[in-house]
């Protein structure tokens, strides 16, 4: 969704326009490198699942929140992960300084004072979360976001941020968007814990055993359409055996190929019931959930369901329904 683009307003009108969709959430002071017609900007959101995505390019400006501005704070505060991806920002936090330079990670919670900007054309890619969701205080947020390369986490969950810019705009639609941002959330919660604490400490070395989880997880849920996701390729993925792979799952409660299965039918079941996908024909939808066959799929979701795929279709459409009844046991 395009929020702004100031190449369709007035140069007149642009210095306002700029303040105005930057305060939206808490005010701030913003001053511009060119305050005439040379300011430009284009923001732009994507919201998958529980998170939003803002992309922004601009013309230099700076932008400085105080403690003034916070008390006016409009909305459920946020932690916004951002990566640089023209230019060099410069960020103040707590009364030090850094550059942000390009594909380097900022984390920022939305209740810290602070001074944000670049000079010449910049750009970013943020991935926002709900602070609440998140779970992580301030001051530790604060503490990790100068620690960001220390942590053993901060090349995998760069990684993650970049995959999720690929393609926003189809990440929305995805039936597997709300999983997404569970996965994405943890794996910051991982990120900013482990960063803001040394290897050897206990919340480190927590935070290391959780994010294997929601690797295996984040990883399996990109690639739950592709039915050759087998337990080997994931274990080679997560250089981890396949013994290994089935014990970690296993101490959170969970079987894999169940879990595949369940994962798929939940997918398919929404694919069914949603209008987007209401010209595909069942086996094309059964094939995009990692089904081989569509008439295995079908036995599998009348035996989780109680009713056959196009049953469920008719169904969903006919009262206006996306969601079904609880499923059955599904047997992997």
């Amino acid at each position: 969704m395009l929020l702004l683009d100031l190449d369709t307003v007035p140069p007149h009108e642009r210095v306002d326009a700029f303040q105005y969709a930057m305060d939206q959430s808490v005010p701030n002071d913003i001053v511009h490198e060119d305050t005439g017609s040379g300011v430009r900007a284009r923001f732009e959101l994507w919201r998958v699942g529980g998170l939003e995505l803002f992309q922004a390019k601009s013309t230099g400006f700076r932008l400085r929140r105080t403690e003034k501005h916070l008390r006016e704070l409009r909305d459920e505060p946020v932690v916004s992960v951002t990566v640089q991806t023209l230019g060099t920002g410069r960020v103040e936090l707590g009364g030090r300084q850094q550059f942000v330079r390009a594909h380097d990670v900022c984390v920022m919670h939305e209740e810290s004072a602070r001074t944000y900007g670049w000079s010449g054309t910049g750009g970013s890619q943020a991935v926002v979360v709900d602070a609440e969701r998140l779970g992580v205080p301030v001051d530790v947020v604060l503490r990790a976001s100068f620690r960001l390369h220390a942590s053993p986490l901060h090349d995998l969950v760069l990684g993650h941020l970049r995959g999720l810019w690929h393609d926003p705009a189809r990440l929305e639609t995805d039936p597997g968007a709300p999983a997404l941002a569970s996965a994405t959330t943890d794996l910051v919660r991982a990120l900013l814990v482990s960063a803001a604490h040394d290897a050897g400490e206990q919340p480190t070395r927590a935070a290391m055993n959780d994010v294997l989880v929601t690797r295996i997880l984040a990883y399996l849920r990109r690639h739950l359409s592709e039915s050759d996701l087998t337990p080997e390729r994931v274990a080679a993925e997560h250089a981890i055996s396949r013994r290994r792979l089935y014990a970690v799952l296993s101490g959170v409660g969970i079987s894999l190929e169940q879990w595949l299965i369940n994962e798929r039918l939940e997918a398919a079941r929404t694919m069914l019931a949603s209008a987007t996908h209401r010209g595909l024909a069942i086996g094309a939808i059964a094939s995009r959930c990692g089904f081989n066959s569509a008439s295995h799929f079908t036995r599998r979701f009348q035996a989780a369901y109680g009713l056959t795929p196009r049953e469920w279709r008719r169904h969903a459409q006919m009262e206006g329904l996306t969601v079904s009844p609880s499923p059955g046991r599904v047997e992997a």
